[in-house]
């Protein structure tokens, strides 16, 4: 009877076990293989290769020992670098006092007469000079004396002059600036 379902136990068989071999065969098969492998391992040992075995000839083994050292040139490594910063101090300026002289002009004008006809003609002028009481000796590049207060040029520093009233002036570093005082 066959079961309903494919995947479950299969029913037993009713018919008798397949006969089993006769003694005698397997014996046989058993006595050819133990004699396969005494075969293979006589012709195995008897084999000369012309190779020698261990125990015919005994050589102590020779260890060879390489040791290898690499020593680099040592270079020392940078020490750190030491600065030492100084403030910067402005240099004293050099005194330099430069003279220049100069001479006034009077501009006069010369008469002239001319007698003739009882005529007297006289044409002339009072002759009018500029009169300065002091004299400058450094001038601005207009020409014009200096006067306290006024900014220096900076050929001028540290020198001396007068204004045109004669009051003698320096060239002075003062309130951040170079300036004429007196």
């Amino acid at each position: 009877m066959t079961s309903p379902n494919p995947y479950g136990t299969p029913a037993a068989s009713t018919t008798d076990p397949a006969p089993a071999r006769p003694l005698h065969k397997r014996v046989l098969v058993w006595v050819g293989g133990t004699a396969l492998l005494l075969t293979g391992a006589l012709i195995g040992s008897a084999g000369d290769d012309g190779q020698e075995t261990g125990a015919a000839k005994a050589a102590p083994a020779t260890t060879v020992t390489a040791r290898s050292t690499v020593t680099a040139p040592a270079t020392p490594e940078p020490a750190p670098t030491v600065t030492k910063t100084l403030k910067a101090q402005p240099e004293p300026a050099p005194t330099v006092t430069v003279t220049v002289t100069k001479t006034a002009r009077a501009n006069t004008a010369a008469g002239t007469s001319t007698s003739g006809g009882g005529t007297n003609k006289s044409t002339g002028g009072s002759g009018t000079a500029r009169s300065n009481t002091g004299t400058c000796s450094i001038v601005s590049n207009a020409g014009n004396c200096y006067s306290a207060g006024q900014f220096c040029r900076n050929a001028d520093h540290g020198a001396r002059t007068t204004t045109s009233a004669g009051t003698p002036i320096t060239c002075s570093y003062r309130s951040k600036a170079w300036r004429w005082t007196s």
